[in-house]
């Protein structure tokens, strides 16, 4: 251990990586720019970015961390995974962070992106003092305070509303949370939001006690045979995601070999504001043996349906699932807690050296029936009360290639299957395949599973991407899927085919300069109108193109500077949109500050474009820029103390094609709207 301590002392001292260590909240921009290359798919983006913020809010210790936690962070190869963990076994506890410099395969690019994910804990603070000292002591306690508002009248606050789109509550959005944790220890929280245009009352019919949403979690972690138990708010992550996937999904991405797989982190407490993607009741991991895990779960927990009635015998259906969390209107209001679910889980996972086998099965069932309106394409859809699924998934990993997959059958209805590969050819080359085969009448309401689809249901598919590092400045990334519909979807009435693909180029000549150039192309069949039930269908060709440039001008100024287009081809027509943006970030002392200028133009829809903006700490925006206008923003930070943060956010749209902005309740009567942001965070 001693000439490990001097070989630290002295990197420490000396080493370049030590100098630019950076700061534990790191800004998440370009790791997001980096796994959100198709920011319009149909993913959760919000759950997706809170799970990140909360890695880096609560880092893995590095003496503790799992290979499946390792994998989350999307950015590392199973070679360097595994040389993490053969370190740890060979050499005995790490010391401190800055020792991940030795580990073989260990680049200055992964060690200063993975250095704010993980820490080294010293042992003797949990292992030799009780869970109340462990938390009094622990410093990852904070409260968060946060109130925004649109600054602007909307219609559903106003007298003259229509019937029906009369907001109930303020205009301010509320929002707090308190949460003690420390890793591979424990974790308890709460959280309370109330949305804009909803009311804080006491309403035990409704379920409500307070604010409309509450959501509370304690977690204990590794004692003795008990892994891992959670009572209250949680979710769960296993094999690749057709059975139980959480939002550590990603899906296709610039980061284009990794991300395909999904890691089996299990059971994890749930801390996003997202009301429909969680569990509530009990779960636990077992340890039988050292090789042999149990896992089990109940949860039970009111969700919002549109609420249909039978006048005859006045038997009640859902016709559909309300995802929004919003109830701000008598309607919205009608529609709360209509449906009681419950789910039930089990299962066992095997681990072996670097081979782990695990089967599931899961339960699910509601009070009513979920009867959805027909539709031409919706026939194979979910309908009734219960569904059960039953599944295996396994990893294997072989020096440098790792074998992945899942396989899943809903009880009485369809098959789904996928299996993956990873493999590092050599130190600067990656790739990754994936097939995949989802029937039409495969059901799981917690799926989130690789697909072109929004749900996994109705689609085949081969995907394959490829990583390769030309040379220390030079790299490019890139992917090619091809799916196959073979039942009908919306809006696309007849079986069919489509293709993805994407390319990166990465030039990073320093330290300070990135720049990179991404295409990328997606084709898929639509419906073109719709005349006397005979629908006619087309391609639908999508082209993005990125520019996008990042000058660090000095550890406390930075720029980025993009440009993103996109063409729409639908038949004869064919649409276009642009963005350009200017993102300025300055820090001193105890200030932060961030701003953007950008311009847009959209011809449709279609058109659309996404762009993550920076917000406050564990807030999330990402905004689809659309029409043609002006949007800025300006973010400021201060920070009294190592206890206390405060953040500003003033953000304004301006159009220039249109009078009024937004629609229903959410109409505003001119082309401005203003939105202002204030968070406080109290560290303990």
């Amino acid at each position: 251990m001693k000439p490990r301590l001097i070989i630290l002392l002295f990197i420490v001292g000396s080493n370049g990586y030590a100098q630019e260590f950076p700061k534990r909240e790191i800004d998440l921009q370009q790791f997001v720019d980096e796994l959100f290359a198709n920011q319009d798919d149909d993913l959760n983006y919000e759950d997706l970015y809170e799970n990140l913020a909360q890695l880096l809010s609560n880092p893995a210790d590095l003496n503790r961390v799992t290979k499946e936690q390792l994998q989350a962070l999307f950015f590392l190869n199973d070679p360097v995974i595994e040389s993490i963990l053969n370190y740890r076994l060979q050499a005995g506890p790490f010391l401190s962070v800055y020792e991940l410099q030795n580990v073989p395969g260990m680049t200055r690019d992964l060690f200063l992106k993975i250095v704010p994910f993980v820490t080294v804990n010293d042992p003797g603070a949990w292992q030799n003092s009780s869970l109340w000292n462990r938390i009094q002591s622990g410093q990852n306690s904070y409260l968060i305070l946060r109130y925004d508002q649109t600054l602007e009248k909307k219609l559903g606050y106003q007298e003259t509303a229509p019937p029906g789109s009369k907001y109930i509550g303020s205009p301010g959005r509320y929002y707090a949370r308190f949460r003690s944790s420390y890793p591979g220890d424990y974790s308890f929280g709460i959280t309370a939001e109330k949305d804009a245009g909803e009311a804080i009352t006491w309403a035990p019919t409704r379920r409500q006690y307070g604010p409309d949403y509450l959501s509370f979690h304690a977690q204990v972690l590794n004692k003795g045979r008990l892994k891992n138990l959670i009572v209250g708010d949680y979710q769960a992550q296993f094999g690749q995601g057709l059975l139980l996937g959480s939002a550590f999904g990603i899906g296709k991405s610039a980061e284009a070999v990794t991300t395909i797989r999904r890691p089996t982190i299990g059971f994890m407490s749930y801390t996003s504001l997202y009301e429909s993607g969680y569990f509530r009741g009990v779960s636990v991991t077992y340890s039988l043996h050292k090789q042999l895990h149990i896992h089990g779960m109940y949860s039970s927990r009111w969700r919002d349906g549109n609420l249909v009635r039978d006048t005859l015998d006045d038997n009640a259906t859902i016709s559909s699932l309300s995802t929004s969390g919003l109830h701000r209107t008598a309607t919205e209001l009608a529609n709360k807690n209509t449906l009681f679910e419950q789910n039930v889980v089990g299962g066992l996972t095997f681990k072996v050296k670097t081979l782990e086998l695990g089967v599931l099965l899961h339960h699910t069932w509601f009070n009513r029936a979920i009867i959805r309106k027909p539709t031409v394409y919706n026939q194979f859809y979910f309908r009734g009360s219960q569904n059960t699924n039953v599944g295996a998934y396994w990893n294997y990993t072989l020096r440098q290639v790792a074998v992945f997959g899942e396989v899943a059958q809903t009880l009485g209805k369809g098959f789904a299957a996928t299996t993956g590969l990873i493999a590092s050819i050599t130190s600067s080359l990656d790739f990754s395949f994936l097939v995949r085969t989802l029937d039409r009448d495969y059901t799981s309401f917690y799926s989130n599973a690789l697909a072109e689809n929004s749900i996994a249901q109705n689609e085949l598919g081969f995907y394959w991407g490829w990583k390769y590092q030309l040379s220390k400045k030079f790299s490019f990334t890139g992917y090619v899927d091809l799916f196959r519909f073979p039942w009908l979807r919306y809006r696309s009435y007849s079986p069919s085919n489509g293709t993805e693909w994407l390319m990166r180029f990465n030039y990073k000549p320093s330290r300070t300069i990135l720049f990179f150039i991404q295409f990328m192309e997606e084709t898929k069949q639509r419906n073109l109108s719709a005349e006397s039930n005979l629908y006619t269908a087309a391609p639908g060709i999508k082209r993005n193109y990125w520019l996008h440039l990042e000058y660090e001008a000095s550890p406390q100024l930075q720029f980025r500077t993009r440009a993103q287009f996109n063409t729409y081809q639908l038949g004869e027509t064919t649409t276009g949109g642009m963005v350009l943006l200017q993102d300025i970030t300055f820090h001193i002392q105890k200030f932060s500050v961030s701003g953007r200028y950008a311009l847009f133009d959209t011809d449709s829809y279609d058109n659309r474009i996404y762009i993550y903006e920076r917000d406050v700490w564990l807030a999330f925006t990402f905004p689809a820029y659309e029409g043609v206008g002006v949007k800025n923003y300006l973010l400021v930070q201060y920070s009294f103390n190592r206890q206390v943060d405060l953040w500003l956010r003033w953000a304004f749209k301006r159009y220039t094609d249109r009078d009024t902005i937004g629609s229903a309740g959410e109409t505003i009567d001119g082309n401005r709207q203003n939105d202002v942001r204030f968070q406080v965070r109290i560290r303990f």
